[in-house]
């Protein structure tokens, strides 16, 4: 199973109601710029998101990426219109706002309590952290999250960070752009949700199930669509549906899922 092929079970029906008579209420874009106590950099974030329902759907973009005025276009139009959109981020967003309408979530609820942008940052990364066995030595981490390679770093666990937009670390390490020539000398994966959106999911789930590698992936994208990978290639999943961590200081909520032995 990939991406597609869950695309097609949806459209078929197979999961929840027809998607051609669910409808998007409400599409809209939310940004914010990050800089943490003591951390030294700003980071910027984009989320197109989509509502179904009761449910909120979303998937981050490069900022610009894509365009207000596509994301609003997107309300009212059918769930099964927009999984043929041509803006992949909007294919994603109208799968997860779907599949969480039809299952709401029903993993581990955890609690993040109340903090600071960087206390609970930490705090997220520590549950994420959790989800990888206990024997990995070395980990690739694809989509670069400082928090979470200061929680790896408290447990000496090495990792190699990945990310598209390369550069550097908190701590001065090189970050690889190349993932793929990464994995080889990795024993467990530890991947963003955002790789749904940039089409990179796939290889790494390829890649999982061949040489039978741990893949854990913490998504606020795709939070409803990668449980279902669970058993075939994603062995744990950190599901944290809109509103994230970083736009409420109060407790916020977060879905953890682990592969049934």
């Amino acid at each position: 199973m990939n991406l597609t092929t869950l695309t097609k079970r949806v459209l078929t029906g197979e999961l929840g109601p027809d998607p051609a008579r669910e409808r998007v209420s409400t599409a809209f874009t939310t940004r914010q710029g990050a800089r943490h106590d003591s951390r030294g950099r700003t980071y910027r974030n984009q989320v197109v998101s989509l509502r179904v329902g009761r449910a909120v759907g979303s998937c981050a973009v490069e900022p610009g990426e894509v365009a207000d005025g596509i994301v609003e276009e997107c309300a009212g139009t059918a769930v099964a219109d927009l999984l043929a959109h041509p803006a992949p981020a909007v294919r994603v967003a109208a799968l997860d706002a779907y599949l969480m309408s039809a299952r709401p979530h029903w993993g581990e609820r955890v609690t993040l309590p109340a903090g600071t942008s960087l206390e609970k940052s930490l705090a997220r990364a520590a549950t994420v952290v959790d989800l990888l066995p206990d024997g990995a030595r070395r980990v690739l981490v694809v989509g670069v999250v400082n928090s979470l390679l200061h929680r790896l770093r408290e447990r000496g666990v090495r990792y190699v960070p990945c990310d598209l937009k390369g550069g550097s670390t908190e701590w001065g390490e090189p970050v690889t752009a190349d993932a793929v020539a990464a994995l080889d000398g990795c024993d467990a994966v530890l991947a963003s949700g955002m790789t749904l959106g940039n089409g990179s999911f796939d290889g790494l789930l390829d890649h999982a199930r061949v040489h039978g590698k741990p893949l854990v992936v913490f998504a606020q994208t795709g939070s409803a669509i990668l449980p279902h990978f669970l058993g075939a290639g994603v062995t744990a999943v950190s599901a944290e549906p809109y509103p994230f961590f970083w736009l409420d200081g109060g407790d916020t909520v977060l879905f953890r899922y682990r592969e049934q032995a």
